[in-house]
């Protein structure tokens, strides 16, 4: 379904959010002027927080590599709006009929970025030895994938256990960049100095990492795609604060922002200027949800009457119209709404807004109200990337006042939440935003396979969560080929994971990008921003 190309308007838009009606999608002229009057040339300053770690997202599933990967390194694919592939560094593939064998023809006469060429080993080393062992994503995708033959250097055939058809919606270079292996063969992969210092075949080359300051990307003259990119140079500035965020949009100091990186009230007023325009298409690889798990390993918290008490004492709409300003929907169930073929509320247990509900479920799970009112304590760990957890963790620690829960709000910076909750699994909640994926094996899976449980894989199953029967819908989906099929599977998955509530969904955001109208085709196809924004050029003119 093609959603309506117009301007944002914010009075139409708040007054569709009081009358319960969802934010409209928007696609700005820039983005539908695809290489109309392309120059070649100037600098785009963007915006971000927090820092980047790593500067591939081969290793790991955060965001801010998720952002910067793409730009350096390509994948095998890119997808046009829906989601249809398009040539990367495959130039074709082909898939057999059984489903277990899938060859890509490679693109010839690619560098990477030290003059070494690409072949075919990088890829098979890539899956095998890389995605399919540290990303967390990749993991659960390509578990069935047994090898990567190359029968020459511009041939790479997957040899697949069972059919996998969400892997083809995930071989872009933000989900499943390429590495190149005669750097990182025989090493450490996590340890590797080119995770800080990275070599691509990608649009831009690395220039400057600055933590938690900037990272600089500059053209790439070698690229293989024309005389693409547009771009000298690409700059990444993090800057903490979103006020100052804003102001520096506002101030012509930064260019574009990308990924919500503006308070949504900021955004909206920020779009009536007619300097500036917003644009909510680019991000069907990463519909991204805000959801909370519960650590299992917690004793209070493996009752299940506390989770649903916790689930019926936030109301998820107050969080959409108040912190999120109407960019999303409340979360229904583990998918996405946007996840369209496969999200199905019907007999999913909703858990509308009902304290009382939560201090019944309370009683009868045995914590009754102490003399000063407080049943227990619990902590919360909200990450800060962006404001909306923490701000979020605010109203719930409010909330959970009111049902006697006593929730302590903790702030770390970004290394130290991934490291507290996924590593030491010392946190009883964590509040974050992950992408959902083009599919749910692809992004949603992580969080309720059992298998997927592995300390110190950050974004996976963060809750602990066991349950043999949603691992086996799990793993049928992922090879089940019948469309009809895997949405029977998909909806008997979100009734068993919403009734026993590892993890509650919160928000199920919408993503925008503002841009000044000299910013040209930043958003030309379904990666938009997180592809590789080598169509985007500068109109100084404009």
């Amino acid at each position: 379904m093609t959603k309506p190309s117009f301007q944002l308007n914010r009075r139409a838009v708040i007054k569709g959010m009081s009358a319960g009606a969802a934010m409209p999608f928007v696609l700005s002229p820039s983005s539908r002027a695809l290489g109309s009057g392309a120059k070649h040339g100037g600098t785009l300053t963007t915006v971000a927080w927090p820092g980047t770690t790593f500067m591939n997202s081969a290793i790991t599933t955060s965001g801010p590599e998720a952002f910067l990967s793409p730009k350096m390194f390509d994948g095998l694919l890119g997808y046009d709006f829906g989601m249809q592939g398009k040539p990367a560094l495959a130039t074709s593939w082909n898939i057999s009929e059984d489903g277990l064998r899938v060859t890509f023809n490679l693109r010839p006469n690619v560098k990477w970025h030290d003059g070494q060429p690409f072949t075919a080993r990088d890829v098979a080393f890539t899956f095998m030895e890389v995605i399919k062992v540290h990303h967390g994503r990749g993991r659960t995708l390509f578990a069935d994938l047994l090898d990567v033959e190359t029968p020459d250097d511009l041939t790479a055939v997957f040899v697949l256990k069972r059919p996998a058809p969400a892997m083809m919606k995930a071989l872009d270079g933000r989900e499943s960049p390429i590495l190149p292996s005669h750097l990182y063969a025989g090493t450490d992969i996590m340890e590797n100095p080119h995770n800080i210092d990275p070599v691509g075949t990608g649009a831009f080359k690395f220039v400057s990492h600055e933590r938690g300051v900037s990272v600089v990307m500059e053209r790439n003259p070698d690229y293989w795609d024309g005389d693409r990119p547009y771009l000298d140079r690409i700059i990444v500035q993090y800057i903490s604060d979103a006020s100052t965020r804003t102001a520096m949009l506002e101030a012509g100091q930064a260019d574009v922002v990308f990924l919500n990186f503006l308070p949504a009230l900021d955004m909206l007023r920020i779009a009536e200027k007619s300097e500036f325009e917003i644009d909510l298409k680019g991000y069907e690889t990463s519909v991204s949800q805000q959801q909370m798990d519960f650590n299992l390993e917690r004793p209070v918290l493996q009752d299940v009457r506390v989770r649903q008490a916790i689930a019926h004492a936030i109301d998820r709409a107050w969080i959409v119209k108040n912190v999120w300003h109407g960019f999303g929907e409340p979360g229904a169930t583990p998918l996405h709404h946007e996840q369209v073929s496969f999200y199905n509320t019907d007999g999913v247990p909703g858990y509308e807004f009902d304290p009382s509900k939560s201090e019944a479920l309370l009683d009868e799970a045995g914590h009754k109200r102490g003399a000063n009112g407080v049943r227990f304590e619990l902590t919360i760990d909200p990450t800060p990337y962006g404001n909306e957890s923490v701000i979020a963790a605010e109203y719930m620690r409010e909330q959970m006042r009111q049902i006697g829960i006593d929730l302590k709000i903790r702030t770390q910076d970004f290394a130290v939440f991934i490291k507290r909750v996924w590593s030491d699994r010392d946190f009883d909640l964590a509040l974050y935003t992950a992408a959902m994926g083009a599919d749910p094996t692809i992004g949603v899976q992580r969080f309720y396979w059992s298998k997927n449980f592995k300390p110190g894989v950050a974004f996976s199953n963060g809750s602990s969560y066991s349950n043999p029967e949603v691992d086996a819908l799990l793993e049928a989906s992922q090879v089940e080929l019948d469309l009809a099929t895997r949405q029977q599977q998909f909806h008997e998955f979100q009734k068993i994971a919403m009734t026993e509530l590892p993890t509650l969904p919160i928000v199920s955001t919408t993503r925008a990008t503002i841009a000044h109208r000299k910013v040209k085709d930043h958003t030309v196809d379904a990666l938009g921003s997180l592809g590789n924004l080598a169509h985007c050029w500068i109109d100084e003119s404009a």
